[in-house]
This record gives C-alpha cells, structure tokens and sequence, in this order.
C-alpha cells in the first residue's frame, strides 16, 4: 500500500472507530430509583456488570455515530442508549417486567388458527409473551436462515415465517415480548447429514431416540456453531430473548460420543456452549436462557445429561426448569402423586434452584404444564391447576412463566383478564 493511501485509510479507520474514554453510570429501577445490582452494560464487544449501587464503568470500541451503551438487567426490559446524547455519568432507568407466555410450534406459528388463537389471548388475558420455534424438536428451521449448514441438513423443508425480522417487528408492534426457542442437540437432520456429527451407540450405529429422532454430539465445536448461527441471526432480526432447549446429552446408557463421557465432561460441554453464546451474543444485548428437567433442581448429580444447576444457572440470565406435574414420575420429597399438586411441585422445585444456586428469583422463569395428564391419572390440566402452578411461581417471585402446549391449544383457563 503506497503511503498517501495509507494515510487516507489510516485518517478513516480513525474517525469510524475510537476507544473510548471510560463511560460510567448508574443503573436503577424507575418505579423507585434502586440500584439494579448485577446489570449487564455492552459496549461493543466489552461487557460490565452494575456493582452493589448500581454503579459501572466500561471502556470499548465506538464509532462516529455510536454504537449504543446497551444495558439489561433480569426481571427488568433491555435499553439501548445514544452515546452522542450521553453528557457526565449515564443514568439508566430499567422497567420491570415479567414475560408471561404461550408456546407455538414451528407448524403452529404458521398455522393461523393457533398463531390467531394466541393473539386474541395475548390481547385479552394477563399474557404478553411468545416462545416460538425457530429450530424445533425435529431440527426444522422454519424461516430462510442464511447459516448454509440449515440448507444442506435438509432443516429447511418448511418455512412458517417467511420474514424473520418482520415477524419480530409486526410483533413487537403489538407489544409482545418474543422468545426464540433453539434445540440444540435433538437434530435429527444433522445428524442423518452428518453421521460423523451424530450420537451412536456402543456398536457404532446412529442412535435414535424413542420418538426415532437422532441426536448430534455436544462435544463437537461444529454443532454448536450451527446452533449459535441460528441464535445470531435471530438476535438480529430482534428478538428479545433466545433459549435453548435439549442443551443436553441424551438420557440413555451406553451410548459413544467423540469424547469420553463423564459427568465433568458432560457438563464442562454444556457449559461451553452457553459461554460461547453469551459472548457472541452480547453485542445484541439479548436474553439468553435455557430449559432443564425439573428434576435437575433437586439432584445432586449431573441427571447423567450434563445439566447440574449450580453450573447452568450462573452462566445465564434466566433459566427455565420444566416443571410439569405429570413429568415428575418419582414426586417429590413429601408428595408423591405430583398431578394433585402442582402448587407444591413449581414452587418447592424453584425454592430448591435458588437454595442450591445463590441467585435472586428473578433469575427463574419456569415452563407450566397446559396439557393433559400423561403420566398418573390422565386428569385435565383446566383452570385451577394452570391458576395453582402460575400461583407458584409468582409467589416465588420468578420472573414470569410459560405455559407449555405441543398441539398449540390454548384458552383462557386459567389466566388473568387483561387489565
């Protein structure tokens, strides 16, 4: 490069990108001027967290007309500040807010008797919130991902939402808080593409689950790039929070893998992935959860899938244990038939989570059972067990709940009439 074009490109990386002089504040709560202890502040690609008083300091990269100072904090909604408006110390106001949600398939987003059905109760009823599908339990990516590894896999033989980020704005402009829900590790089509990605058993063959769906290894960097892609792109297109369901091992014996199966390697393999999501996700200054089994609150163990909660939870702005009655086969300590009480099992399980992790209740937010009884008595889950479980966790303090329906039926059982 001659020296004049040097200098030209020298003076223009100059005046694009800077570091900044070290940017401070406050971060607190509007209704009572608190501080908000633990916030997360971005700043390009450098992250803070708000000491005791509410207070940071962060230092990063900004060009000439920002980026934003991105601030976000559990149990509150996310801001994104103008720097060029920032004069002295920057006082951030956080509102609570507390997502209360439907789930919709990667066929019933695109179904419009369901995606019209959680509308109208979004509009009526206390709820606020959607978890859609964007990699489902079959590995179905339902919208034109621009990761390659979607195409060749075969994961796109459907498409429910044609335009991701117009979604997310004819969303938002209903007010609802969207949850991008990825499973990671049940990937049937990788897996079929890929064998060499995919989970075997002791004699070498592709391992299927009960539902005939094969599983990718968690030990391969390949399979977490292709889901943290897909996290990318939805942060993007402006989702407010991504979760990750099965960022788990498979709950069946035996089974190879590209590494050794331990409980430390099972779950030091989970726990990278939601590092390395973290990371890569900061600059969009998203939610990041994830789903556990409800029994994971109370063992001790790692469950043999690598999800222990003392290493989960931390890494997380909220985790999400499924706590359905009818999945707690065993009951817990002092009921043992757990469909006849749903009040007990969500909020002795999400007591046990925070006992067992230290965090604040605002770090939780559990997935509710709004389908019928498989594992006891067959009972209807109607209003009164759906008002017990909601109950539960708001008597806990969690932040919000989601009401979980794999056949996308839903009604007002239950629920809050709209204020």
């Amino acid at each position: 490069m001659r020296m004049a074009n040097y200098l030209e490109w020298f003076l223009a990386l100059q005046a694009t990108t800077a570091l900044a002089a070290p940017i401070s504040g406050f971060v607190r709560d509007v209704a009572n001027s608190r501080p908000i202890v633990g916030a997360m502040v971005t700043l390009s690609d450098t992250v803070a967290r708000t000491a005791e008083d509410g207070a940071f300091s962060i230092s990063g990269r900004i060009s000439e007309n920002g980026p934003a100072l991105l601030v976000r904090a559990a149990g509150y909604d996310r801001q994104s500040i103008a720097l060029s408006r920032a004069k002295g110390p920057v006082n951030v106001a956080l509102h609570r807010f507390a997502p209360k949600a439907l789930y919709l398939t990667v066929y019933g987003v695109g179904a419009p008797q369901f995606r019209n059905n959680a509308l109208r109760l979004i509009q009526t009823t206390e709820l606020n919130a959607l978890v859609i599908d964007l990699k489902g339990d079959a590995g179905i990516v339902p919208w034109p991902a621009r990761t390659r590894t979607a195409q060749e896999a075969g994961a796109r033989r459907l498409t429910s939402i044609p335009d991701l980020a117009d979604f997310v704005a004819r969303m938002h402009a209903r007010g609802i808080y969207l949850i991008g829900r990825i499973v990671v590790y049940k990937d049937n089509p990788l897996a079929l593409c890929r064998p060499e990605l995919a989970v075997r058993t002791a004699g070498g063959a592709v391992w299927h689950d009960r539902e005939r769906l094969a599983w990718v290894d968690p030990f391969r960097q390949e399979v977490r790039d292709y889901n943290l892609a897909l996290a990318e792109e939805a942060a993007q297109a402006g989702f407010d929070e991504i979760q990750f369901d099965y960022v788990r091992f498979p709950d069946a014996p035996g089974l190879r893998f590209s590494q050794e199966s331990t409980a430390r390697s099972r779950e030091g393999a989970v726990a990278l992935l939601l590092d390395q999501a973290r990371k890569r996700l900061a600059p969009y200054n998203v939610f990041i959860a994830a789903d556990i089994f409800g029994y994971v609150c109370w063992n001790a163990s790692d469950t043999g899938i690598g999800q222990l909660i003392e290493k989960l939870a931390p890494a997380l702005d909220y985790t999400s244990p499924m706590l359905y009655p009818s999945g707690f086969q065993f009951g817990i300590p002092g009921f043992r038939n757990p469909v006849e009480h749903p009040f007990e099992i969500v909020n002795l399980s999400l007591d046990r989570a925070r006992q067992r992790t230290a965090l604040p209740s605002t770090r939780f937010r559990p997935w509710l059972q709004a389908f019928r009884d498989y594992g006891f008595d067959r009972r209807v889950f109607g209003a009164a067990e759906i008002r017990d479980q909601i109950r539960a966790a708001e008597q806990f303090g969690a932040d919000g709940w989601m009401l979980w329906n794999a056949r996308n039926i839903y009604s007002d059982a239950g629920l809050k009439p709209k204020k």
